[in-house]
């Protein structure tokens, strides 16, 4: 071998007479089955190949490619393992030349095959599947950077080379798990690190590598967890400016199994989650909206398949939906929703957010959104599906901005589910402010509805109100609390509820009040210890109420630290715990409360007055603080535009009512003193002129809501009739026939009558005519 390897560098252009003189020899040895002379021919060739690098090594190369596709060909595994190991050394040369003339199609297909032997003797089938992988890697690397090749990446290559390394992860897979032998030492490396190295290699170079064909063809989403391992290996191993063309492939394909079994939709969404949450880069690609789109379609197409019970809404004989794999599919897409958010910066979740919200069917403006075998129960559980979508994006939202993160455009027709019957919509609403609310983490403090006899326990996190959450609570307070105790109303409302409310009135303290909207919550606290009275609602209920008032007022007046404001809560807290412990949380919300309402008297009620004063002497408005809240329980304010509009024209109503003639002389009397009773007298006054026209403006509403449609024809017949005399006598004033130079003609009636003149007759002063 040194006399043949010094003459080949010393007479390069003999090379290719010998490689073609032992291939002539190796092709002869093999068929006479003599194997001793073949290794040692592939010996010869390999150290050739590996001293010779000059140019005129291609046609040498040719040879040797003949010879190994001829073990390669043979049936003795020992042959195409030979084989193999020669092409892999060959495969990790770098030739300075490039090649015109090779193909390496033979060897991607025999190299597939080997991947997939089915050999009796299991060690054997492993080394020849080894050896399959190792030929697979090694025409990867071959290909991949020389130009003058066939495009490695093609379909007619790749539809080859990914399903035998799959296949081999997951044969492999299956036979760690069947057969573990911890005991064994590992001293060579197993088939599937070598097939996985190989598949992250191949993933490393390529731009992206389509596998769902094979899970398909061998139905592996539904095992879930294989899907995923791949997957993983994928989005670990590409670069990451090509990870959003995994998503975007993933989406796709899940748009095109829409009408498969929920498994497998939920094998793909699974996948699809895993695959965000590596991704945390944040860029999903150009069309973020898209991810959230198809995912929300998914859903919404399970709620039709559950409630149907046939996967082909046109074809009742295809497919019978079972429920829990639906119901398990429906969370598989809610927590894929979560894992894409929770990558996304602030300003793109703010996006995403008003983009569910729109989807979501508001009460009164999207009556029929469920499809015609569905009804009302597909519109509730959509409400339902997306409504938990839009709390999983919330979920670790942090804004500083308020005015930005709960934009009127979104918080308007959020608010308007709190106002419907349904307990779970109103729960999950009460969820996603909270979370919303919550900058500082201080929700889970407050997760249990309790007396809290000292709030430094809890090491609470408090930052000054800033000047962008003033805005928004100016803006937004009264609609806050509207709401908040309107959902306190609901006969419906459950411990759960109760536990929300507080831990939402808690974080509004803490992260959105200044002076006037503390004052505003006590005003609301107080409020609802007078809802309680209501003997319309549960007793449950009211003793809830009772207990949701005391626990509020007890952390606000810790959190203002005004000493007689807190002595006060502490004393009415005291009375409860001695005479009516069912008024206080620790005795309502456990398993089997013992409720009364009997002793309602004295000293275990919260008083106004009492309050008020207390924190008038600290600096608080003891005006607002005097003035009971009553909450408009109208719902025109649903929608901005009309609240607005609303309060204008009361607003006008208001002026001219107090500027009419009948109050002008009342005004102007000299004798009348203005004291302070006076002041307080004309408050009370507005005050009540503005529940007069709400309660107006409310039977208006309710009776273009309730009344048959014939007699608000009528009533809008009537008033149209009434305009057009209107107007009928307007233009009688300002448009009159012209004089009429014979005068007047009296008519029947004894009224003077104009004459009409035909227009040609008319005489027009020069200056007209033109």
């Amino acid at each position: 071998m040194e006399k043949l390897t010094f003459y080949a560098l010393s007479a390069p252009e003999k090379l290719d007479r010998i490689g073609a003189y032992l291939s002539e020899r190796l092709s002869r040895d093999v068929a006479r089955h003599r194997y001793g002379y073949v290794c040692i021919a592939m010996e010869a060739l390999d150290q050739l190949l590996m001293a010779c690098h000059c140019q005129s090594i291609n046609l040498f190369v040719e040879s040797f490619l003949t010879m190994v596709r001829k073990l390669l060909e043979a049936d003795k595994p020992n042959l195409q393992i030979l084989g193999t190991n020669s092409f892999v050394k060959f495969a990790n040369i770098e030739e300075d030349t490039p090649s015109y003339h090779r193909s390496y199609d033979f060897f991607v297909s025999r190299f597939s095959e080997m991947c997939h032997s089915s050999f009796e003797d299991p060690d054997i089938r492993t080394k020849i599947r080894m050896a399959g992988i190792r030929g697979l890697q090694g025409v990867v690397r071959k290909t991949v950077n020389d130009e003058l090749q066939a495009n490695i990446w093609d379909p007619q290559h790749m539809d080859k080379i990914v399903p035998s390394l799959l296949f081999n992860l997951q044969q492999d897979e299956a036979a760690e798990s069947q057969s573990p032998s911890p005991g064994v030492e590992k001293e060579k490396e197993s088939p599937i690190e070598l097939t996985e190295r190989c598949f992250r290699e191949l993933l490393g170079r390529a731009v992206y590598v389509k596998q769902t064909m094979h899970l398909d063809n061998h139905s592996l989403w539904e095992s879930k967890t294989f899907a995923v391992r791949c997957f993983k290996i994928i989005m670990y191993s590409i670069q990451s400016q090509h990870s959003h063309l995994v998503i975007q492939q993933l989406l796709g394909h899940l748009d095109a199994n829409s009408k498969n079994s929920a498994r497998v939709r939920a094998g793909i969404v699974e996948v699809l989650s895993e695959a965000a949450v590596i991704e945390a880069s944040g860029s999903i690609g150009p069309t973020v909206l898209e991810v959230f789109n198809t995912l929300l379609k998914q859903l919404r197409l399970s709620v039709d398949y559950e409630l149907s019970g046939y996967n082909d809404l046109s074809n009742l004989g295809t497919k019978v939906i079972k429920e829990h794999e639906e119901r398990q599919l429906q969370e598989s897409v809610i927590k894929t929703i979560g894992s894409f958010a929770s990558t996304l910066p602030t300003y793109q979740r703010s996006e995403v957010m008003l983009f569910i919200m729109g989807k979501i069917p508001v009460p009164g403006m999207y009556p029929a959104l469920g499809s015609a075998n569905t009804g009302y129960e597909g519109s509730r559980m959509i409400q339902v599906m997306l409504l938990k979508s839009l709390f999983q994006v919330t979920v670790g939202f942090q804004s500083t901005n308020m005015l930005t993160a709960l934009p009127t455009s979104f918080l308007d027709p959020l608010l308007s589910f709190t106002l419907m019957e349904d307990a779970e919509v109103r729960l999950l609403v009460l969820e996603i402010l909270i979370s919303l609310i919550d900058r500082h983490e201080n929700r889970l403090k407050f997760s249990s509805i309790s007396i809290i006899s000292d709030i430094s326990v809890l090491k609470l996190k408090v930052d000054k109100c800033s000047r962008q959450d003033n805005l928004f609570m100016k803006k937004n307070s009264q609609r806050l609390c509207r709401h908040i105790f309107l959902v306190c109303k609901e006969e419906n409302s459950s411990q759960r509820h109760f536990e929300s409310l507080f831990t939402l009135l808690a974080l509004i303290s803490m992260e959105l009040a200044n002076e006037e909207v503390v004052v505003d919550l006590i005003r609301l606290a107080l409020a609802l210890q007078d809802l309680a009275n209501d003997e319309a609602l549960p007793l449950f209920n009211r003793c809830a109420i009772h207990a949701l008032s005391a626990s509020y007022l007890n952390l606000i007046c810790q959190l203002t630290t005004v000493p007689t404001f807190c002595q006060h809560v502490h004393e009415v807290i005291q009375a409860r715990q001695k005479e009516v412990p069912f008024l206080l949380p620790e005795d309502v919300f456990i398993e089997k409360p013992r409720l009364s309402l009997e002793k309602m008297e004295g000293d275990v009620l919260f008083l106004q007055t009492k309050i008020a004063e207390t924190l008038g002497g600290s600096g608080y408005n003891t005006e607002r603080l005097a003035t009971p809240y009553i909450p408009q329980l109208t719902d025109e304010d649903r929608l901005s535009k009309r609240k607005s509009i609303g309060d204008t024209v009361s607003l006008q109503l208001e002026m001219d009512q107090r500027h009419s003639p009948e109050r002008e002389p009342v005004v102007k009397t000299p004798t009348e003193q203005i004291t302070f009773e006076t002041l307080k007298q004309a408050i009370v006054d507005s005050v009540s002129m503005e529940e007069q026209e709400r309660e107006r403006r409310r039977l208006v509403v309710e009776r273009f809501q309730t009344a048959p449609f014939e007699e608000i024809a009528a009533h809008c017949g009537a008033r149209a009739s009434l305009l057009q005399s209107k107007l009928n006598q307007i233009f009688e004033i300002t448009i009159r026939p012209p004089p009429s130079p014979s005068g007047t003609l009296s008519s029947a009636h004894g009224q003077a009558q104009s004459r009409s003149i035909p227009i040609y007759e008319m005489k027009f002063p020069d200056l007209c005519v033109y």
